[in-house]
């Protein structure tokens, strides 16, 4: 399976520099901008996809219908797999006062924020649900819109970093990741849009590719049937 991930819209929430999680927040001013980078660079690539996915929460959801609409799909599917750490009471807290306050804050991944869960909890779920995608949908290529959180999970998971390590560098509204599965193994890592900051910050060289026996082929057929919890694509 080839994976294509991507970050919601920006939102006002992100602008101000607080805590978001399971919470949600208008769009900001510069959102479609933002956006409308993504699917140009796909358009550009050529890239066909036979589904949509998104977490459930309404930024994601309504950055994947708009993707969707781009492409020509009609349906998208969303999971609460796929949202971003559930931070609890800290929501809408400024991250400058969460990190004075609670110093465990994205340098302990098995810290419980306070009423939500640890970075540790969000990412098992997140890689649970991309393995299982990929194992069962070998031949098929997916778009999915996550969380800066959740990309950061993935990125360490299948790249074998250590997450600790790992759980501030940026992920910008613009980012593309592009990751290619051999069964339940990531076999090939490349980034199509704005850098992560595990590439400017030299943790990873891209593109990374793991040796296997054989490179699952790609089809560009679609899939017959939604999955998940298929909504409906409307405008945006």
């Amino acid at each position: 399976m080839r994976a294509i991930i991507t970050r919601h819209y920006k939102t006002l929430i992100n602008a101000a520099e607080e805590i978001l999680g399971w919470g949600d927040s208008p769009r900001d001013s510069g959102w479609r901008a933002d956006v409308e980078y993504v699917s140009a660079q796909l358009k550009k690539r050529g890239i066909i996809f036979d589904a949509v996915y998104s977490s459930d929460l309404e930024r994601a959801r309504q950055t994947a219908m708009f993707h969707a609409q781009c492409f020509g799909i009609h349906i998208i599917n969303d999971t609460a797999a796929l949202n971003e750490v559930n931070y609890g009471k800290l929501f809408k807290k400024k991250k400058k006062w969460v990190s004075e306050h609670y110093p465990q804050y994205k340098k302990d991944p098995d810290f419980v924020h306070p009423e939500g869960e640890s970075f540790r909890q969000m990412q098992q779920r997140s890689v649970a649900f991309l393995e299982s995608l990929a194992k069962k949908h070998p031949q098929r290529t997916v778009l999915i819109v996550a969380h800066a959180g959740v990309i950061r999970g993935f990125v360490s998971h299948f790249l074998g970093l250590n997450y600790a390590d790992n759980l501030k560098h940026k992920i910008s509204h613009r980012y593309i990741g592009d990751f290619l599965f051999d069964g339940e193994t990531c076999v090939g890592y490349d980034e199509l849009g704005k850098p992560s900051g595990f590439v400017r910050d030299a943790i990873i060289e891209i593109p990374f590719t793991r040796a296997v026996s054989g490179v699952p082929k790609i089809s560009s057929k679609p899939e017959s049937a939604a999955e998940q919890s298929p909504r409906p694509v409307i405008g945006i």
